[in-house]
C-alpha cells in the first residue's frame, strides 16, 4: 500500500467519542475515504461491531477495502454517493443504526493526486469529479459557462468577493485546462484587485474559494448533504449519533440549520399564534457550537484547521400511551 500521502483521519478521537462507539454496534461511515475513521469504529466496536462504508470515489473504496480488510465480514465498503444512503444501506442490512458518519473534507490521496485536479498546488487536469465516470468536470464548467453564470457559482459555493473579476479573467484566458493555469489566472487576479494581502493574513492561496466552488458544483456537494441528512436519521435508531465534520461555512451551516430544526418540536414561523406544523423533535443536540480541532492538531495536520464537527442524538419518540 502506498503510504507517501498518508491520510490524517480529522478529529479522531472527538468522533469516536461523540459517536458512543461500543463494542457489538452497528454504524455507517458514509464518506469512508481513507477509512481512519471506520478503522478506528472497528477497534472500539470489537469483537462483533459492524460497518457499513460507502464513498462516491471508487479510488478510495478500493483504498478502504484494503485498510479495512483484516476486519473481515465486519465491514462492508460499497461505492456509492451518500445521496443514496438509506437505500444502500437497507440493501446491505444495515436499516437501523448506532451511528452515522459523515467527514465532508477530501482526503490526503487524493489531494495528492494530480491527475483528479482538486489541489492548486500540484499541476494536473481541471477534474475534480469525486467518481470520475460521471457527469461535468471543473474544465467543463470554466470554459463553457458564461460570464455571469460562472460569476455566480463562484460567489454562491466560494463566497468569493472577487467572483466577477475572476470570471471575467478566466473567458478572456480560454481554454483553462489544467490546475496550474487556473490558480496562476485567479492569484494575478486576486493581486490585481487588491485582495492578495487581505487573503494572505488569512493564509489561504488566492484560488482557495475558485476551486472550492468549482468542487462542489462538480459533486453537486450541498445538495447531496441536503438529500443524505434526512436519510441518516431515518436509520438512526432511538440513541444512535449523528456525527457531521464539515470544513466550510456553507456545509456547517447547512448542517447546523438541519439539526437545530429536527431538535424543536414547532418550525411554525415566530408570527404564527398557534403550531400548525406539527412537528416534533427528532434529535437532541450534544454539540450546541462545532467542535474544532485542538492547537496541537492543527499542528500536526494543518489540513484540520477549519474542521467543525456537529454531533446530535436520535430521541425516541415512540409514544407511550
Amino acid at each position: 500500500m502506498d503510504r507517501s500521502d498518508e491520510h490524517i483521519s480529522v478529529l479522531y478521537d472527538e468522533v469516536l467519542a461523540g459517536l458512543q462507539v461500543r463494542p457489538g454496534g452497528r454504524y455507517i461511515d458514509a464518506t469512508v475515504g481513507a477509512a481512519g475513521h471506520a478503522a478506528g469504529i472497528l477497534q472500539t466496536s470489537a469483537p462483533d461491531g459492524q460497518l457499513l462504508g460507502l464513498d462516491a470515489d471508487p479510488a478510495a473504496v478500493s483504498f478502504a477495502h484494503e485498510v479495512l480488510s483484516p476486519y473481515g465480514s465486519r465491514a462492508i465498503v460499497q461505492v456509492a454517493n451518500f445521496r443514496r444512503l438509506k437505500g444502500v444501506a437497507v440493501e446491505c442490512g444495515f436499516g437501523q443504526v448506532d451511528g452515522i458518519l459523515l467527514d465532508l473534507g477530501l482526503s490526503s490521496r487524493q489531494l495528492a493526486d494530480a491527475g483528479r485536479g482538486f489541489a492548486f498546488s500540484r499541476t494536473g487536469p481541471l477534474d475534480m469529479r469525486l467518481d470520475p465516470r460521471q457527469g461535468q468536470s471543473a474544465a467543463d464548467l470554466v470554459n463553457h459557462l458564461i460570464e455571469s453564470e460562472l460569476a455566480d457559482l463562484l460567489w454562491r459555493y466560494g463566497e468569493e468577493r472577487q467572483a466577477r473579476r475572476i470570471a471575467k479573467a478566466i473567458v478572456a484566458a480560454r481554454p483553462v485546462t489544467t490546475t496550474e493555469q487556473l490558480a496562476d489566472l485567479v492569484a494575478q487576479t486576486a493581486k490585481q484587485g487588491g485582495q492578495a494581502r487581505r487573503q494572505g493574513r488569512e493564509r489561504i492561496h488566492p484560488a482557495t474559494r475558485t476551486f472550492q466552488a468549482l468542487r462542489i458544483a462538480v459533486n453537486d456537494e450541498l445538495d447531496a448533504l441536503a438529500q443524505a441528512l434526512p436519510q441518516a436519521l431515518e436509520l438512526l435508531r432511538p440513541g444512535g449519533r449523528l456525527a457531521v465534520i464539515s470544513f466550510h461555512s456553507l456545509e456547517d451551516r447547512l448542517v447546523k440549520r438541519f439539526c437545530q430544526q429536527e431538535a424543536r418540536d414547532c418550525i411554525c414561523p415566530p408570527d404564527t399564534p398557534m403550531c400548525i406544523c406539527q412537528h416534533r423533535a427528532t434529535l437532541r443536540l450534544i454539540t450546541r457550537k462545532p467542535v474544532r480541532p485542538a492547537p496541537e492538531e492543527v499542528t500536526r495536520n494543518p489540513r484540520s484547521r477549519s474542521a467543525r464537527l456537529r454531533i446530535a442524538e436520535r430521541l425516541d419518540r415512540t409514544p407511550t400511551g
